[in-house]
């Protein structure tokens, strides 16, 4: 671990390597696991106010699913998270026609109907941030249902700082990238 203004930072999002292989996985990050996608404050009103344009991207089940529930929900522990189908699929996912997990929000983003890409903790998604009062641990998430995007990383050279760049620069800044990236590469240079 090392500190980054005030970030804490796992190494081993510098050293483990990581490529989403959506072929393989299908997208079950988005369907798999017992909790919605964490949310960040400010992201609960921008869901609600995109919520209508929305709509016509998400399944009728996850529609459901957020009419009822309402589009985020809070777990035990009183944190924001995405609406679940039925306890399981997150509401906002849909399928392609190959049978693969994709978000409906970033499908309304890739087609211009809204300016929010999707929330931060899965653009970010293997690394996951747990905010405290004075810092953010800034952690890489093994999940096995990410085996082959692990491989994947590993053939193609691609370390998971790399891999959440722009998630990264979205959540932290380019600035604080920029130094994350010297750091990673004076680490290079003194193996």
């Amino acid at each position: 671990m090392f500190q980054l203004h005030k970030t804490i930072v796992s190494e081993e999002i510098l050293d483990k390597e990581f490529v989403c292989n959506l072929g393989a996985c299908k997208g079950a990050c988005c369907v798999q696991g017992d909790a919605g996608a964490p949310l960040e404050e400010e992201e609960l009103q921008i869901l609600t106010e995109i919520l209508p344009t929305m709509k016509k991207y998400l399944s009728k089940k996850g529609l459901k699913a957020i009419e009822h529930h309402g589009p985020y929900t809070t777990n035990e522990q009183g944190e924001y998270e995405t609406t679940l189908i039925n306890g399981e699929d997150c509401a906002y996912v849909i399928y392609d026609k190959n049978d693969v997990a994709l978000c409906g929000i970033e499908e309304a983003y890739n087609q211009g109907d809204i300016s929010f890409k999707k929330p931060v903790s899965c653009h970010l998604y293997p690394v996951r941030i747990r905010q405290y009062t004075e810092f953010a641990a800034i952690n890489y998430d093994r999940w096995e249902i990410c085996d082959d995007a692990c491989s994947l990383g590993k053939e193609m050279k691609v370390p998971v700082y790399k891999f959440v760049k722009q998630a990264l620069v979205r959540k932290f800044g380019q600035k604080w990238y920029d130094e994350l990236q010297e750091i990673a590469e004076e680490r290079e240079r003194s193996k």
